[in-house]
């Protein structure tokens, strides 16, 4: 199973994402000089969204459609899943 997630950092920005383990990722993005360059600035982030997908190739077109909202449209999306 493969998750697009959407962190809140510090600074109140949003950073979109896949895994295949949510809490590790979250962890790593906390935690980790590797793989979060972003976010290696902005900590702590939360986890604000996510969705599920079967494989990488349709959480991947996921997170590409969520990139490119912008920063309001994604407040809506975290919304309405709350």
């Amino acid at each position: 199973m493969y998750y697009t997630y959407i962190l809140e950092c510090s600074d109140k920005s949003l950073y979109t994402g896949i895994t295949t383990d949510l809490e590790r990722r979250i962890f790593e993005h906390n935690s980790s000089d590797l793989w979060a360059k972003y976010t290696k600035n902005r900590r702590p982030v939360i986890l604000v969204y996510f969705e599920t997908f079967e494989n990488r190739s349709l959480a991947s077109k996921r997170e590409i459609e969520i990139k490119k909202l912008s920063k309001i449209q994604k407040n809506q999306l975290i919304k309405k899943q709350d």
